[in-house]
């Protein structure tokens, strides 16, 4: 199944600590990918735009500029799903990535197999999106909610408010199904592709940003459980 998924995938790993992005890459390339590394700012911009990946793994503490402003100027030339490293646990800095673009985040240190795993679930969310792109899928309309799956717009009593790319995919799988609590761990397996609840935290940081956008009383938490989204059909 791995081989199928990675031919011809390439992955651009992000990493300015040469002995983390050897590992990574080599890890990687086990795996069956095509990686190429890059260890500053400048250069991975550079790098995305002459070998476009499928995939990045970026460090946000990087020379010539952080990966924050990577993520940034990459995502606004080509939308890329983005595992963003950091050793900084900060929730705002955290936050902060996933609004410019980032899908999903791993605090160092880190398991070479659990990076692994989530590269592949990155690659199969991209694929199972673009493939649900092409049937004209329904516009969701939900109390001042538009949501255009279509065109993966989303209207708030007509003003469009700007997603990132899992952002979207969150939402959706909520308006799917309103006033639903949906568990934390179902969340990941269906918009992430998780197989197990190592990163329920990034579902919450999601949601957070969700809320920052859309308002603070849309979507509702069930503690010990999960979310549900306040809006009635």
């Amino acid at each position: 199944m791995a081989a199928v998924e990675t031919i011809e995938r390439r992955v651009l790993v992000v990493e300015d600590e040469r002995a983390i992005a050897d590992a990574v890459a080599a890890r990687l390339r086990a795996e069956g990918f095509r990686v190429e590394v890059v260890g500053d700012g400048p250069g991975a911009v550079a790098a995305a735009r002459r070998n476009p990946p499928d995939v990045i793994v970026l460090d946000v503490m990087l020379p010539g500029f952080d990966g924050l402003e990577v993520c940034r100027r990459i995502q606004a030339e080509r939308p890329v799903p983005v595992l963003m490293l950091t050793a900084r646990g900060e929730e705002t800095d955290l936050l902060v990535g996933l609004a410019v673009g980032a899908d999903d985040y791993m605090a160092k240190p880190f398991s070479m197999r659990e990076l692994a795993a989530r590269v592949h679930a990155l690659l199969r969310r991209a694929s199972k999106s673009a493939a649900a792109a092409r049937p004209e899928p329904p516009t969701l309309r939900l109390g001042d909610l538009e949501i255009n799956q279509a065109e993966r717009r989303v209207l708030q009593a007509g003003v469009e408010v700007h997603l990132t790319p899992t952002e979207f995919d969150l939402l959706v799988h909520l308006a799917g199904r309103p006033r639903t609590v949906l568990p934390r761990e179902r969340l990941l397996a269906d918009v992430w592709g998780w197989a197990d609840a190592s990163g329920t935290r990034t579902v919450d940081s999601h949601i957070k940003g969700l809320r920052r956008k859309l308002g603070a009383d849309l979507i509702r938490t069930v503690h010990g459980v999960g979310y549900a989204l306040e809006i009635d059909r």
